[in-house]
């Protein structure tokens, strides 16, 4: 894509008829996060296009955290009025006023890559995306630039952007910018969504436009100072709504359901000598022979469930897969003692108090805010006597948020609960913790 600011804008009545049936953003994504995350390549790019997302949104009380790449110190390379560093100081102080002007309360970090060379700073900014994502709780959105923007710096933006929201599994809300620039409505993404705006979102938004002075009007009269977003760009922002490409994550459950679907064993539990292994691990770091009410989330197909109910005088076992579910139940058949259930944790966590709690490999397909409520749940759901043992596949696992270690850590931080045991390898962790005082199997046989 080759464009400058000087070329002839596309009229803003050609987009408006080309834009008059997009669909509304709230019916595809309804409700309001608990958190917006807004990516700017350069200052401005958070106005441009998502400063009405960002007022809207602030007004019903999400928080909101804006991340700009580079300072724009590239924005007037010909200016003989002004250095790059000068014109980073100036953009920074019109950024910070104007996200102000959308949110008093929004957090702003510049993270002072190089403008023009954000292709070689991805690490650092997917760096940046995850530590803020972290450093809050609750339901959060991502908006970026729009991956195919043009632009070198927006293209990047987004892509490590929509790398970032497939990773963590949160919906991503990609605005053009200078697509209303130099396309046409052949050029319209098939996943664009529009986002009215009420009038105190629209008007906050132009004061943050304004704010933006060093790119809406000219720096001086001097060559090379002269506007960069002249009236007919601006006109792509002042509409009375948002244009932003939605794409959501698939649910957990139309993941696992399409898994069941291709394969039976999609794990190769019955066959692989690696599973079998491990299930032998998992089973000899049981601390008692046997269990009165045992619970396991993520039963799968049942292989790892049949040998708990042959310890077990009931076995409580869910999967968010109903297929999943018929294949367990033909495998164990209506004598095992053992309770399928439909559902997922934490939300369907079921009643009473359980004697052994197995999360098996399922941990890392959980939201950080699941995981969180989760250790709570499997804790308060012990008896005195009681143990839960956690196993996890120790590498990585694309396009799920979390990983094993970081499971554990979280269920040894925050559950209260004591290690017993511990067995680690390359490939994959077990840990057995109990209620405090944790008490080794020899001294409770009176070994010691």
């Amino acid at each position: 894509m080759s464009f400058t600011h000087r070329d002839a804008s596309q009229d803003e009545a050609v987009w408006l008829e080309a834009l008059d049936h997009t669909p509304d953003l709230s019916v595809a994504l309804p409700g309001t996060p608990d958190r917006l995350l807004v990516l700017a390549a350069h200052p401005d790019d958070e106005t441009l296009g998502a400063g009405g997302l960002i007022a809207s949104l602030a007004a019903k009380g999400t928080s909101v955290d804006v991340i700009v790449a580079t300072a724009g110190e590239g924005s007037h390379p010909d200016s003989v009025t002004h250095t790059p560093g000068q014109l980073a100081e100036i953009r920074e102080q019109e950024l910070r006023t104007a996200v102000a002007a959308l949110d008093p309360g929004a957090r702003v970090r510049l993270l002072g890559l190089p403008d023009g060379g954000l292709a070689g700073s991805r690490d650092a900014l997917f760096q940046a995306l995850r530590e803020t994502a972290e450093a809050g709780a609750g339901t959060l959105w991502i908006a970026a630039p729009w991956r195919g923007d043009g632009h070198t710096d927006h293209d990047t933006a987004g892509e490590v952007a929509a790398e970032f929201a497939r990773s963590a599994r949160i919906p991503l809300l990609e605005y053009p910018i200078w697509l209303w620039h130099w396309g046409t409505p052949e050029d319209l993404p098939p996943a664009l969504h529009v986002y009215p705006l009420g009038d105190d979102a629209a008007g906050a938004k132009r004061a943050a436009m304004a704010a933006h002075s060093s790119q809406v009007n000219p720096l001086s009269s001097q060559p090379g100072d002269e506007v960069l977003l002249g009236p007919e760009v601006l006109a792509h922002f002042e509409r009375p709504f948002e244009a932003f490409l939605l794409t959501v994550p698939r649910s957990a459950r139309g993941v696992f359901e399409e898994l069941y679907e291709r394969s039976a064993d999609p794990w190769n539990f019955e066959v692989s000598f690696y599973e079998s292994r491990k299930r032998a691990l998992t089973l000899a770091m049981l601390p008692r022979e046997r269990f009165a009410r045992v619970f396991e989330p993520g039963c799968s197909i049942g292989v790892l469930t049949e040998e708990l109910a042959r310890r077990s005088d009931t076995v409580t076992a869910m999967d968010i897969s109903a297929r999943a579910l018929r294949l367990a139940e033909q495998r164990l058949g209506p004598e095992s003692g053992v309770e399928l259930l439909e559902g997922s944790i934490p939300e369907n966590w079921p009643d009473g108090a359980f004697d052994l709690v197995v999360i098996s490999e399922i941990g890392y397909f959980l939201t950080p805010e699941q995981l969180t409520e989760t250790v709570q749940r499997a804790a308060g759901s012990l008896g005195s006597d009681g143990a839960l043992l956690l196993c996890h596949w120790r590498h990585p696992n694309e396009g799920w948020p979390l990983t094993g270690d970081s499971v554990h850590d979280a269920f040894l931080r925050s559950s209260g609960l004591e290690r017993l045991s511990a067995h680690v390898e390359e490939d994959f962790r077990i840990d057995v913790l109990v209620p405090s005082p944790a008490e080794s199997v020899a001294r409770r046989e009176g070994l010691l």
